[in-house]
C-alpha cells in the first residue's frame, strides 16, 4: 500500500474531525464523559475492528480520554488503511 501524499492526507483530515499529524501519524483523542467503562468498551469495540482489518492502532487510555494513533509502520507513514481505521474510529465513538 502507497504512502498518502500531503494533498491525500489534506483531503482526508478534512472529512475526519477532530483528527490531526503528529509525529507522522494521524491522532485524534476521544471523551468520554460518562467516565471510564463507556471508553473502555469503546477500545474493546476499536480492537475488534482493528483485529478483523489486521491493523492496529497505538491506543492510550487515561480515566475518561482514548488516545488513538494509526500508521502504517511497514510503510512508514500514513496510507489509506489508516485513514480507514481512523473512519472506523469516529464511527464507533458513537456505537
Amino acid at each position: 500500500m502507497a504512502l498518502l501524499s500531503d494533498d491525500d492526507i489534506s483531503t482526508a483530515l478534512a472529512v475526519l474531525p477532530g483528527w490531526g499529524i503528529e509525529d507522522s501519524m494521524l491522532v485524534k483523542e476521544y471523551v468520554f464523559p460518562e467516565g471510564f467503562m463507556p471508553a473502555i468498551a469503546f477500545v474493546n469495540r476499536v480492537a475488534d475492528a482493528a483485529e478483523a482489518a489486521d491493523h492496529h492502532p497505538d491506543i492510550d487510555i487515561r480515566w475518561n480520554t482514548v488516545r488513538i494513533a494509526v500508521v502504517t509502520h511497514d510503510q512508514g507513514g500514513i496510507t489509506e488503511k489508516d485513514t480507514a481505521l481512523a473512519a472506523e474510529c469516529d464511527r464507533l465513538a458513537v456505537a
